[in-house]
C-alpha cells in the first residue's frame, strides 16, 4: 500500500485514489480543507489536509499543507457531524417512506446506503435495541459512530435516522437522545395487561374496574372510516381493552411528556404495542391512537401486533390472505388519524411486503434488524468454511440459553449435520429456517463470548475476514436489502 503522503500532491490530478487506499466516495471538502478515509497499513484513518477542522491525531506538515490523519474514534466522529452535516442523523420519519436497518457489527450500513441511492425510502442506520446493545457489549455512541463514518465513506448525502430501538424506560430513553439518536421506539409490552386478553367472561367481570367515559364513548359505537372500512364495539371488548391498556397509555403520556412535548429533544416518537402474545384487533388499536391523541401525545408512527408470526429472520408465517384483510382496516385507521404504519420484524418477509407497500399506498416504515448479521454469516460460510463449522456447532450449544430472548419456533434436529454438508453446500444453510433462526439469536455468544484466558473464540477472526471482505459484504447486503426494497415498492399506488 503507497504512503497517504504520496496521495497529497495528487488531490487536484485525475489520479485513481483507489490506487492510494483511498476511498474515493469519501473525498470531501470544507473550506480550504480535504478530508478523506483511507487505509495505512490495513487500517481506516480519517485524513485532513489542509487548515484544522479539528480531527484529533498525529500532525504534520507535508508540502505546507497541514495533514492530520486519526483514528475511526468517537472523537472524530463529532467532529464529522459537525463539519459534514450529512454524516448526522436526522429525523425521517416523516418523509413518506422508512426503513429501520439495524447493524449489529457496525459494518453495514456501507451495504445499507447503497440501496437507498437506488429506492426513495430513508434509511434509519443507526437502529439498536437494548437487548442487542447488551448482547454485543456496543453502546449507543458506537452504533451512532459508525454509521457516521460509514456515511461519509459512501457520500450517502440523502439523510438517514438513529432509532433508540424498543427502549422501555425513562433512564434508556434519556440515554439515547443525549447521544443524538432521533427516534425513539416506545416498547410499551411491560406495560401491557396481556392477561385480560385471554380471560374468561367471568373473571374479567370481576377484575374489570369501569370507566364509565371510556364506556360511554365506544360501547356499541361503530367506527366508520375511508374506503367503506367499519366495525364496532362491545362490552367486552371495550372492558378488555380498557384493562389492557391502560397502563400502556399512562406510560406513553408519560414518556411523551418527558422528552417530547415542550420540544426538548428533536426526535421522532413511535409506539410499538407489537411485543405481546395476542394479535392487535384493529378495535385496540383505534382505541389505543384514539386515547394518545386525546391525551396531546403526538406521534409518527405505531406499530400493532399483526395477525399471523413475524419471526427473527424468516418469511412470514401465516395466512396472507387474513393479513391483507386486517392490514386494510389498520391502514385505514392510521390514515384517519395522519400516522404511518410500523411492520416489526420486517427482514425477509418477502410473502407480505407487496401485500404492505400496496396497501398502505407506499406509506410506511419497516424496520430489518438480523438479516445484516445472516449476510454477515453467509460470506463467512463461502470465504472461511472451517470457521463457519466451528461457529455454527458452537451456536447449536447455545440455542437453549439464548431462546429466553427471542420467540422463536425453531428445532435444531431439523437442520442438516454439518458434517454431512460438502464447503460449497454450506452456504445452502442460509436458505433453511432453522440454520437461519439458529445463528440469527446466536449473535450474542458468537461476538463476546471468551476462552479461560479472556482471548476472544470467534470475534477477532470475524472482524479480520469482514474487513478483509468488505465490499464483498458490502454487495451481498446491498442485493439482499434490495430485494426487500423491491417487494416493498412493487404495486405501489395499484
Amino acid at each position: 500500500m503507497k504512503d497517504v503522503r504520496k496521495f497529497i500532491p495528487l488531490l487536484k490530478s485525475k489520479v485513481d485514489p483507489v490506487e492510494y487506499g483511498v476511498y474515493p466516495l469519501s473525498i470531501h471538502t470544507s473550506d480550504e480543507t480535504t478530508v478523506f478515509i483511507t487505509r495505512i497499513r490495513g487500517e481506516k484513518h480519517i485524513v485532513s489536509v489542509g487548515p484544522s477542522i479539528g480531527l484529533e491525531g498525529t500532525s504534520q506538515r507535508i508540502e505546507d499543507k497541514e495533514v492530520i490523519i486519526g483514528e475511526l474514534n468517537s472523537a472524530n466522529a463529532a467532529v464529522l457531524r459537525e463539519v459534514f452535516p450529512f454524516t448526522a442523523p436526522s429525523r425521517v420519519l416523516s418523509k413518506e417512506r422508512s426503513i429501520g436497518c439495524g447493524d449489529r457489527l457496525g459494518l453495514a450500513s456501507a451495504g445499507h446506503t447503497r440501496v437507498f441511492t437506488e429506492y426513495d425510502a430513508y434509511p434509519i442506520l443507526a437502529q439498536q435495541s437494548m437487548r442487542e446493545l447488551n448482547l454485543t457489549k456496543r453502546t449507543y455512541q458506537d452504533v451512532l459512530d459508525a454509521a457516521t463514518f460509514a456515511v461519509f465513506q459512501e457520500g450517502y448525502k440523502k439523510g438517514w435516522g438513529a432509532d433508540g430501538d424498543h427502549l422501555k424506560t425513562s433512564e434508556e430513553i434519556q440515554h439515547a437522545l443525549s447521544v443524538g439518536y432521533t427516534m425513539i421506539t416506545l416498547d410499551c409490552s411491560e406495560h401491557m395487561n396481556n392477561e385480560f386478553e385471554l380471560m374468561d367472561t367471568a373473571e374479567l367481570d370481576a377484575r374489570y374496574e369501569p370507566d364509565a367515559q371510556v364506556e360511554k364513548e365506544y360501547i356499541g359505537r361503530k367506527i366508520v372510516l375511508s374506503g367503506g372500512v367499519s366495525f364496532t364495539y362491545s362490552e367486552e371488548e371495550v372492558k378488555r381493552m380498557v384493562m389492557t391498556y391502560r397502563d400502556v397509555l399512562t406510560h406513553a403520556q408519560n414518556i411523551y411528556d418527558t422528552f417530547f412535548k415542550d420540544g426538548t429533544y428533536d426526535a421522532d416518537f413511535e409506539i410499538s404495542i407489537d411485543e405481546t402474545t395476542t394479535t392487535t384487533t384493529v378495535q385496540e388499536h383505534y382505541f389505543v391512537a384514539n386515547e394518545l391523541i386525546k391525551r396531546g401525545v403526538s406521534f409518527a408512527t405505531i406499530a400493532p401486533r399483526f395477525c399471523g408470526e413475524f419471526q427473527k429472520g424468516v418469511d412470514y408465517i401465516g395466512n396472507v390472505e387474513d393479513f391483507e384483510r386486517e392490514l386494510i382496516v389498520h391502514q385505514a385507521i392510521a390514515a384517519y388519524f395522519g400516522y404511518k404504519l410500523s411492520l416489526h420484524s420486517g427482514s425477509d418477509k418477502f410473502s407480505v411486503f407487496e401485500i404492505f407497500g400496496r396497501i398502505t399506498g407506499g406509506n410506511f416504515h419497516v424496520k430489518t434488524a438480523g438479516t445484516n448479521w445472516l449476510e454477515a454469516m453467509k460470506l463467512v460460510a463461502v470465504k472461511a468454511p472451517d470457521l463457519y463449522r466451528r461457529i455454527h456447532a458452537y451456536a447449536l450449544s447455545k440455542f437453549d440459553e439464548v431462546t429466553q430472548y427471542y420467540h422463536v419456533s425453531t428445532d435444531i434436529t431439523r437442520i442438516p449435520d454439518l458434517q454431512s454438508l460438502s464447503d460449497a453446500e454450506l452456504v445452502k444453510l442460509f436458505e433453511h429456517n432453522d440454520s437461519r433462526q439458529l445463528i440469527h439469536i446466536t449473535y450474542g455468544p458468537i461476538l463476546t463470548d471468551t476462552d479461560a484466558g479472556g482471548k476472544p473464540l470467534f470475534a477477532d477472526d470475524l472482524f479480520e475476514l469482514w474487513d478483509e471482505y468488505e465490499e464483498d459484504y458490502a454487495h451481498l447486503l446491498s442485493i439482499h436489502i434490495s430485494r426487500h426494497l423491491y417487494e416493498l415498492y412493487r404495486h405501489i399506488n395499484q
